[in-house]
């Protein structure tokens, strides 16, 4: 059985923050899908009904559940983010999700893309300012917190939603509600939110993948440059020596972070990227698989259904609502919830 990796906490003292939080994000996002919002790289979450485990990508984000729950499944991990878990990827990574929700309490979320130039800023600030005993303000740390500067770095991780950042999601939700207040204030709130995030249970972990240094920060290049660029040609030799490692040594710190050898990530990249470009952009198969590079329509066909079970046009049809990315909701003049 997977190991699931739920840490052990209380809920927030205060109900009413998550309460607020399920009920602005219930109007930010009105249908099933992903809603953008007044501030690039935020998108709020919506499913109406329970998804079986679904592969997806997720750039680095930080993913803030309010109401309902998903689980998602690494190699044999298992991470759970819900109303008392947040997940945090600090590399993009393919895995799969599973989704609770009904139509009576439907999954509501917030979704953070990390900016790393500034996440990484923040981290160094943090590690250069803390001493034993500031993030916790003078309480003692969480059994199994890792705070310090030798947490081993992680590309992804599950744990608890505390008061402070609850309260901070929550402004920032407030913020995403007008569009003055998401000009002014919702950038300031995104950088606090980020700090809250370095300053958790797990802080330390985040801190040390976010530090881009040794083997992780290698390889965690390497990721993101696979999936800014997915499109060109790309072989494990030219990758291992844009890691500055040996092919066998790439390979074995690549799997270790990424959960997945090279060429199966460079695929499951691709065939993720397709998938989008014809739910929301509605290219056919062949446009799709042509534009992510596939020379072989053939071969992206049964590479497709191998990952996702369907065909490309029936994976297509099955997931429009899923994945589809609707307009900010236009909400001026509501009242929100105090």
């Amino acid at each position: 059985m997977p190991k699931t990796l739920t840490p052990e906490l209380t809920m927030p003292s205060s109900v009413s923050v998550q309460q607020q939080m399920t009920a602005l994000l219930g109007q930010l996002a009105p249908q099933e899908g992903y809603t953008r919002s007044r501030l690039d790289g935020v998108r709020f979450m919506r499913a109406n009904r329970p998804v079986g485990r679904t592969p997806v990508l997720y750039e680095p984000s930080i993913v803030i559940v309010c109401q309902g729950s998903k689980r998602g499944y690494v190699a044999d991990r298992v991470y759970r983010y819900d109303a008392q878990h947040y997940l945090v990827l600090s590399v993009p990574l393919p895995f799969a999700t599973e989704t609770d929700a009904t139509e009576a309490e439907p999954l509501l979320a917030v979704s953070v893309r990390l900016d790393m130039t500034t996440v990484a800023d923040l981290a160094i600030e943090v590690d250069g300012q803390e001493t034993p005993g500031d993030a916790h303000d003078g309480q003692q740390p969480a059994p199994n917190a890792r705070s310090d500067g030798n947490a081993a770095p992680e590309g992804i991780v599950s744990t608890p939603l505390d008061d402070a950042l609850a309260d901070t999601t929550l402004r920032l939700l407030r913020a995403l509600s007008t569009s003055i207040e998401a000009k002014v204030l919702a950038p300031g709130i995104v950088r606090e939110l980020c700090f809250r995030v370095l300053q958790s249970e797990q802080g330390g972990a985040i801190r040390a993948a976010l530090a881009s240094q040794g083997n992780f920060g290698r390889i965690s290049r390497v990721l993101q440059s696979i999936h800014d660029d997915y499109a060109r040609p790309l072989d494990v030799g030219s990758l291992a020596r844009e890691a500055g490692l040996s092919v066998p040594a790439f390979h074995a710190h690549f799997k270790a972070i990424a959960r997945t050898s090279p060429i199966q990530y460079i695929k499951s990249v691709r065939l993720h990227q397709a998938r989008l470009l014809m739910i929301r952009d509605n290219l056919t198969a062949a446009a799709a698989s042509a534009r992510v590079g596939y020379e072989s329509a053939s071969q992206f066909n049964r590479e497709f259904k191998r990952q996702f079970g369907r065909s490309p046009g029936e994976e297509t049809r099955e997931m429009k609502f899923a994945f589809s990315l609707l307009p900010a909701a236009q909400l001026e003049g509501i009242a929100t919830p105090h």
